[in-house]
């Protein structure tokens, strides 16, 4: 059975979510953070010491794009992903590559920590630019289709949630300013498999047994 190793308040829980959308059978172990960090089993599956891991078998799988890709096709009959030739492909492609475009600004901001010192305030000034172009053309984009992929909920709309619902707690940007982006977080969150698997893995559920 497919395992999902959940390291607490992470992006792991998209890969729950994935599953229970596809009402597919899994195995979740649960790690917990040590002083916010990963710890050292948790870092131990991958080379990469990121979160979301899973194993099937033998094969051990990083990165959130690969992972769900990879159920989808392997486990769901593709169904929730978007294939070449398809007309929609191409934003398919392009929203399932939106998570890490954005968090790469926000490791960026964080490493800059606020300081205001001539350098640093021009990279924050370039941070915020770009951010504020992504979530821009994300709320433009979703006045136009209900779901991110086109009229149909796709594993691009699982990619992008954890940047508009979690992200935030650690400081991620907010979406108040984004009335579109506002309607599709309510649309996504009231899904029952999300509801599910926010009970089982999101921020604020703990451990079985705890």
């Amino acid at each position: 059975m497919l395992t999902i190793h959940h390291l607490g308040v992470s992006q792991s829980d998209r890969i729950v979510w994935l599953m229970e959308e596809l009402s597919l059978p899994y195995r979740l172990q649960w790690y917990d953070r040590k002083d916010g960090l990963a710890p050292p089993e948790y870092l131990a599956l991958h080379p990469a010491a990121t979160a979301p891991v899973i194993t099937d078998g033998d094969l051990v799988l990083a990165e959130s794009a690969v992972i769900v890709e990879y159920i989808s096709h392997t486990y769901g009959g593709g169904r929730l992903s978007v294939l070449p030739g398809q007309p929609n492909y191409f934003e398919y492609l392009y929203w399932m590559h939106f998570n890490n475009n954005v968090q790469g600004l926000f490791f960026a901001k964080l490493a800059l920590g606020g300081k205001s010192d001539g350098d640093a305030a021009r990279v924050a000034g370039f941070v915020k630019r770009r951010e504020d172009g992504y979530y821009r053309f994300l709320d433009q984009r979703l006045a136009k289709s209900s779901y991110l992929a086109g009229p149909e909920f796709t594993c691009a709309d699982i990619m992008v949630a954890f940047n508009l619902t979690s992200l935030s707690l650690f400081g991620g940007r907010k979406i108040d300013d984004l009335p579109n982006v506002g309607l599709y977080v309510a649309r996504i969150t009231a899904r029952p498999a999300y509801a599910k698997a926010m009970a089982i893995a999101g921020p604020g559920a703990q451990r079985p047994g705890s």
